[in-house]
Parts: structure tokens; C-alpha cells; sequence
């Protein structure tokens, strides 16, 4: 990757106090080039339109200084940007800081000018996301935190032990990706902790759950058991985000895709089997001879609201059997004509999927009385 002057990088990686927070720039390895990535035809041409509307806004000629680019880091919210040619970080266009939509997440493709009197390059627009990785944060109604941007497969990763696992958390992740554009497998690390007889009830549950669709991968990292299998899952042109919980091995499962401790990793308490954050920047590493994919912070909570559609595509069943209950506030719990309970008892779905879709549904209800109401959970 070319260059600019050692000098200009320097002052860029001190603007405004970054330097003493982010790490320098030339520091960081394993980041995707600017050709393995690869913008939709949609993205490009709203790159143009981006183009078009910062020439017209500017009262000096900024042709030659606006780069299609990709955000591929967030350090405490300063994005790295790939271009052809360079690495750099940037701020936002003043223009955009007073929009609806001056939030960037990794993977984002943008506009950005890099002028020659600028210390850092400058975001003038993020173009439209094919997907969007996003969370509800906190209890704010309407409020997301978008966790990656046009990402292809979220990769849950769950830790095995002693007893079967709670598919609950896999399947609200399914929920959210699919919800969000995305396809959905997961990962089981840590084998070694449990038992074949565990191990093949843990993803005879899963597949129950979120449906037999979904790639399930064991794995045991200290062992190289299964690396093979997860690269399999980020295919060259792919970019997969990966989430779970503190501790459940996410970094050192990378570390093994990559063939070298290149991420920290942390203990696991033994008092509830957690982690701490090991992972505190948002960034994309490439695999060799493999995909994308994008390192995020163990998630301490996944909380979902207005995930309707998603819901539907994990449990299409029995959203469509609750469309035909009796009343529309129904809670398929013990309401006379509900079609849920009587579909239930004719096996059209297991207690665990019911359980996994009540208790979802029962959240999402409670955090919001009617999000889409085209949707009947």
C-alpha cells in the first residue's frame, strides 16, 4: 500500500490528541487492502452522487481530493479508512454532523476528501449499507448502535461445557442477523470440555432451534480442531462479523485462523465461566486464504426491539400460526383460541422452539406495544 510522507502521517496520528489514545496507524497489521474489498454497484453510484453534491457544496475545486473509501477500524470512535493507495483516519464534514446519519461503523463504505491542508482526511458522506449488524442500545425506543456494516454472515460463537448449552443467545443472534441481512452460523469452541454425548445434544438443540439451514462448527483453538471448518465459513470476497459474549473465545479463535497470536486474550471467571474484554477496537482483520472478518467487544447484552422480521425468519411457523390466534394481543400462553398452543399440540414445533419464541417475542413486546404491525407475534 503506498505512502504519503512520514511527516503528514505523524501530524495525522496527533490531530487533535488522537496520537496519545489510537494507535499509530503504521502499527496496525492485518487489515484488509483497499482491492479485497468490494463495493456494491448500488454503493457506486451513490459514491458519484456523493461526489456531485461535495463539489457543489465547496466553494473551492475538491475533485481531485474525494476517495471512494472503507472504514476497517474504530478506535474510540475514529475511523480508519482504506482507500487505493492509503490508510488514514478522518473526522466528519460539518454538513454531516448536523444530518440524521453521522454515524460510522466498521465496514462502512464513504466519501472522503483527503485535502492537502488536512491533518486527517475528512467523511463528506456514508453511502448506503447493503446490511446493518444493529442493536438497540440501551432503553432508548428508536435508538441503534449498527455493531458492522454490510457484512455477509454473522458468526455466533458459543463456549461448550459440562452441561448442554442455552440456545437462547443463539437465537437472538439468528434473530438480529437475519433481521438485519444476514446469514447466520455458529461456533462452538472450547470442545474439549464437553462430552460427545453433550457435544452432539448441544447441536442437535441448535438446529432445533434456529433450523437445520444454519452451519454449526466445533472447535477446540488450543487443539487447531475445526479452524478449517470456520474459515470454510468467510470464503475468499466474504466479510462475516463475529459475536458473543466475554470469554467465549472469540479472540483466540482468531488468533488460530490467522496462525499466530496476533489478538489478546483474558481468563475466564470461574465463579459464572465470563471473560473480560479482551477486544476494545471495532476492526476488520483478513484471513489468509480466506475472507473478512470483523472483531467486535464480547456483547455483555444483546437487546432486541423491532426484530419482528427477523423473528418471522427464525420461527416462520409459528408466526404464521399466530397470525390465526383469536385475539391480536395474544401471548400464546393461555388465551382461549390460541392457535399457537393448539399448533403446539399437533407438533408442528418443539417446546424448545416455542420456548426460544415466547420468551423473544415477550421482550420485544414489552420494550415496544406495536413496532410493525404487519407482524403478529
Amino acid at each position: 500500500m503506498a505512502k504519503r510522507s512520514s511527516k503528514r502521517t505523524a501530524r495525522a496520528e496527533r490531530a487533535g490528541g488522537v496520537g496519545k489514545t489510537l494507535p499509530a496507524l503504521s502499527s496496525l497489521g492485518d487489515l484488509p487492502g483497499f482491492g479485497e474489498l468490494t463495493p456494491s454497484a448500488a454503493q457506486l453510484s451513490a459514491f458519484e452522487g456523493a461526489c456531485a453534491r461535495a463539489r457543489a457544496a465547496a466553494p473551492e475545486d475538491v475533485a481531485g481530493e474525494l476517495v471512494l473509501g472503507c472504514v476497517v477500524r474504530l478506535d474510540r470512535g475514529y475511523p480508519a479508512i482504506v482507500c487505493e493507495g492509503e490508510l488514514f483516519r478522518a473526522e466528519f464534514a460539518t454538513r454531516l454532523t448536523k444530518g440524521s446519519f453521522s454515524r460510522v461503523a466498521v465496514g462502512d463504505w464513504v466519501c472522503a476528501r483527503r485535502p492537502g491542508t488536512h491533518e486527517m482526511g475528512i467523511i463528506e458522506e456514508i453511502l448506503p449499507r447493503e446490511s446493518d449488524i444493529a442493536r438497540w442500545k440501551g432503553g432508548a425506543r428508536g435508538e441503534r448502535q449498527t455493531l458492522a456494516a454490510n457484512v455477509d454472515v454473522v458468526i455466533v460463537v458459543q463456549a461448550l461445557g459440562p452441561e448442554v448449552i442455552d440456545c437462547a443467545r443463539v437465537a437472538r443472534s439468528a434473530v438480529v442477523a437475519r433481521d438485519c441481512g444476514a446469514q447466520v452460523a455458529v461456533v462452538l469452541t472450547k470442545a474439549d470440555r464437553a462430552t460427545d454425548e453433550v457435544l452432539a445434544a448441544d447441536v442437535a438443540a441448535i438446529h432445533d432451534v434456529v433450523g437445520a439451514d444454519v452451519r454449526v462448527v466445533v472447535t477446540s483453538s488450543e487443539h487447531g480442531h475445526g479452524v478449517d471448518d470456520v474459515r470454510a465459513l468467510v470464503p475468499e470476497g466474504t466479510i462475516a462479523i463475529v459475536l458473543g459474549e466475554s470469554g467465549a473465545g472469540k479472540s483466540t479463535l482468531l488468533n488460530a485462523l490467522l496462525g499466530r497470536d496476533v489478538l489478546e486474550t483474558g481468563a475466564v471467571r470461574q465463579a459464572d465461566d465470563m471473560g473480560r474484554h479482551t477486544t476494545v477496537a471495532r476492526r476488520m482483520v483478513k484471513l489468509p486464504d480466506a475472507g473478512i472478518i470483523v472483531d467486535e467487544p464480547g456483547l455483555r447484552s444483546l437487546p432486541i426491539l423491532g426484530h419482528e422480521h427477523g423473528l418471522k425468519m427464525v420461527f416462520p411457523q409459528i408466526v404464521e400460526s399466530a397470525a390465526d390466534c383469536k385475539f391480536r394481543d395474544c401471548t400464546h400462553t393461555h388465551e382461549p383460541g390460541c392457535r399457537v398452543r393448539e399448533d403446539f399440540t399437533l407438533g408442528k414445533f418443539t417446546s424448545e422452539q416455542l420456548e426460544s419464541y415466547l420468551s423473544l417475542a415477550r421482550e420485544m413486546r414489552e420494550n415496544a406495544t406495536s413496532i410493525d404491525p404487519d407482524i403478529v407475534i
